[in-house]
């Protein structure tokens, strides 16, 4: 697989479980999979099995005038 492709995995949780995360990912204004995936870096990091990933995208919806220059130009 080339780098830069996600890859997909089926992943069944307990309901309560799942609520946790949603919540966890909602107070962090992320999504789910995006806090799973920070949930598994950390754990991974933790364990000194921290791998060369590409970087997470920032929090938060990406601004509607991203790549636009801020300030009075």
């Amino acid at each position: 697989m080339a780098r830069g492709q996600r890859r997909q995995v089926l992943l069944r949780l307990d309901p309560a479980v799942h609520a946790a995360v949603a919540k966890w990912a909602a107070d962090d204004l992320r999504s789910v999979n995006a806090q799973i995936e920070i949930i598994l870096r950390r754990a991974l990091a933790d364990a000194g099995r921290g791998v060369e990933a590409a970087p997470m995208r920032g929090r938060g919806r990406p601004r509607k005038d991203s790549g636009k220059p801020r300030g009075n130009e």
